[in-house]
């Protein structure tokens, strides 16, 4: 035999673990899951997102922040395909800053949504601002070409400070 198999109890998520040991490499394991618990891990936490910020550092100068996240995808309203994006979000803090990691759930949770360009685009910038207050809020989406057609939409709040 070549491989010697272990089962582990379950771990403390619930998933089994098997162990693989390889006797033809003496320090090679394996570790594979013999069943997946649902939702799984990634699906908990983007169900349970919210917007979180905390205090601005720096609230008597004006600064910028970017952020570019690449992953965006919502589904389409007439096809229901999904449609990717890239979110250009650009913004000049108030009082509160938006922490990234509750930001990268808040926009993996619109995945399964159906939902079109102009209303999701509207809808994350309102929900930026209620949550952080900024200064000046742009946001851009620019949305993967499907059927020929490109879109960006652009969204604004507030009045950039130079």
């Amino acid at each position: 035999m070549a491989a010697k198999l272990f089962q582990e109890p379950l771990a403390p998520w619930g998933v089994a673990i098997v162990t693989v040991e390889c006797f033809f490499v003496p320090h090679l394991v394996f570790v594979t899951t013999s069943s997946t618990q649902r939702p799984s891990y990634g699906e908990r936490h983007i169900a349970a997102a919210e917007l979180i910020c905390f205090d601005n550092p720096q609230q008597t100068r004006p600064y910028d922040i970017e952020i570019s996240l690449p992953e965006f995808t919502c589904k389409c309203p007439f096809s229901g395909y999904p449609d990717f994006a890239k979110l250009q979000l650009s913004y000049q803090p108030g009082p509160k800053v938006l922490e990234l990691k509750a930001l990268k759930l808040y926009v993996n949770s619109w995945r399964d949504c159906i939902i079109s360009h102009e209303e999701v685009v509207n809808r994350i910038l309102d929900d930026f601002v209620a949550a952080a207050t900024p200064n000046w809020m742009e946001l851009v989406a620019d949305f993967n070409p499907r059927g020929n057609v490109h879109t960006v939409i652009t969204v604004r709040h507030g009045l950039r400070q130079p």
